[in-house]
């Protein structure tokens, strides 16, 4: 398992873990991020990265990056 914040552009994987503290948890499943679903590394600009996550495109700073893996 690698974090997405090192997976790079254009890159895919399906979300085997998230961590963190379970409020940091709650809001990232809040955001859509799904252990098993899979997610799409869309870019990374200046210090976030932008990820596609169910048809949606969201930005997370890198440190909330770090805590999802695949």
């Amino acid at each position: 398992m690698i974090p997405i914040s090192v997976l790079g552009d254009g890159n895919e994987g399906i979300i085997k873990k998230i961590g963190g503290k379970p409020e940091v948890k709650k809001h990232l499943e809040n955001l859509g991020f799904i252990v098993g679903d899979q997610i799409t590394v869309i870019t990374e600009q200046n210090g976030n990265i932008i990820v596609k996550v169910k048809e949606a495109r969201i930005a997370i700073s890198k440190e909330m990056a770090s805590k999802i893996y695949v």
